[in-house]
């Protein structure tokens, strides 16, 4: 019992957000991963899979009955699909095409259609990295487009861009942090136009803006390698910067309330989740000082715990994080102690997805981790029902020496939504219990 009610201590205190049972609408649905169900649920039988147009990295968005997902096609990524598919049986519905603005060699050393898009009530919105940006109706009219080329100049990255889109009822925030004069722009969501333009970081980043709450409002908080900063969504100023982070450049930042939020950072390659990487991996408080400014600073930094490109999660009172090697590390969210560490079947690039009292591990290899009563980690099951991607040599669009990767996964519902390079796979939730 004492157990217990520590738990539910800290699910009060450090609440992970929750989302619609049958809405994703942007990337990592804004910060909620965790589902609203009490049941305890396992994966079942691959309900519909479709072969999309080209390649892409982003995940997909849902959205009224919809899925809108996005994808570059051709050797040198000349073209960039938005294509919307129907949830309950992954019928095409619609496919909208644009000549990308900068077109590139397709390689597995640069981003492709890595930008997730956002939906609401009135449409889609989505960012390609060659510097396309189009909004489009729920039935695929396009309501506005722009050209960040034409508007801004070249978009010239290492690796390509990855942000993918942030949004708030009125704006969409599209970050751009290329080689040089890199910048945030915000673009009001009827019309297009633009609300603002900021400076970026200067750093190499592939993670994504996210809102933070905070007292009185939201921070807009950017992480690029080796800096944070928070931005006031309504004007663009800056209104706090912090360095004393490193290896933060793929992680984004994940809302926890009141003005915190959980960051990961890996550093180097072939790291084993010791040494001072770990010290940048951990919670970030935003405070007002006693001048009235602004800052931001560590709440706590793990001592053995990094990440790798998913972004940590808190669930359940507990914090996530899972290195390159796949070893998953559970902290007190609180206080950052360390509760346990396991080993999964594999590495993931998709950010894990809490449900109830279980927690859902999606390898890039395609296999499913799922970790049951949290708390303790005590049982931790793993499926495996996707069909093997294609050889690696064999498919034009595939990616990587062993082929295309799982990028992404999202929940509607009664449904896993995976989203793989090539692939995407609507997979059943089966419930076992209710609680």
């Amino acid at each position: 019992m004492k157990h217990r009610a520590f738990q539910l201590f800290l699910i009060a205190t450090i609440a992970a957000p929750t989302f619609a049972a049958d809405t994703w609408p942007s990337f990592q649905n804004g910060g909620n991963t965790a589902s609203e169900t009490r049941a305890t649920v396992s994966l079942g039988e691959i309900q519909w899979q479709t072969e999309l147009t080209g390649y892409g990295q982003s995940s997909p968005v849902v959205w009224n009955g919809n899925v809108y997902i996005t994808t570059v096609e051709g050797d040198n990524k000349d073209k960039c699909h938005v294509t919307a598919y129907q949830l309950s049986n992954g019928e095409q519905l619609w496919q909208h095409t644009i000549a990308n603005a900068t077109p590139a060699e397709s390689s597995n050393y640069i981003s492709k259609a890595a930008p997730t898009p956002v939906a609401d009530l009135h449409g889609v919105v989505a960012f390609f990295e060659g510097g396309n940006v189009v909004a489009l109706t729920l039935d695929g009219s396009v309501r506005w487009e722009r050209n960040f080329v034409t508007d801004y100049g070249d978009v010239k990255a290492r690796h390509g861009l990855s942000s993918s889109l942030e949004q708030d009822n009125d704006s969409v925030f599209v970050w751009v942090e290329r080689s040089e004069d890199p910048y945030i722009v915000s673009l009001n969501k009827q019309s297009g136009e633009t609300e603002w333009k900021s400076k970026g970081l200067g750093a190499t980043a592939w993670s994504s803006p996210r809102l933070v709450p905070v007292d009185g409002g939201q921070h807009l908080v950017l992480s690029a390698i080796g800096k944070l900063a928070g931005l006031d969504p309504a004007s663009g100023e800056q209104l706090w910067a912090f360095d004393g982070i490193s290896g933060n450049s793929t992680p984004t930042p994940m809302p926890l309330g009141n003005g915190r939020f959980l960051i990961g950072a890996t550093v180097g390659r072939g790291e084993s989740g010791g040494g001072r990487a770990a010290e940048s991996n951990g919670v970030v408080q935003i405070s007002k000082g006693e001048d009235g400014n602004w800052k931001a600073d560590y709440a706590w930094k793990a001592k053995r715990a990094t990440s790798s490109f998913g972004s940590p999660i808190v669930h359940n009172g507990v914090a996530l994080f899972v290195n390159r090697e796949g070893v998953l590390y559970g902290l007190n969210a609180e206080t950052g102690s360390e509760l346990f560490a396991k080993r999964l079947q594999g590495s993931m690039w998709a950010t894990p997805i809490g449900m109830g009292e279980q927690v859902l591990f999606c390898q890039k290899d395609g296999k499913v981790d799922t970790l049951s009563n949290i708390a303790s980690s005590q049982t931790l099951t793993t499926w495996n029902e996707l069909p093997k991607p294609p050889e690696p040599d064999a498919p034009a669009e595939g990616e990587g020496r062993d082929g295309p990767v799982l990028y992404a996964a999202v929940i509607s519902d009664d449904r896993v939504l995976l989203r793989r390079g090539d692939r995407l796979f609507s997979v059943a939730l089966k419930t076992i219990a209710v609680r």
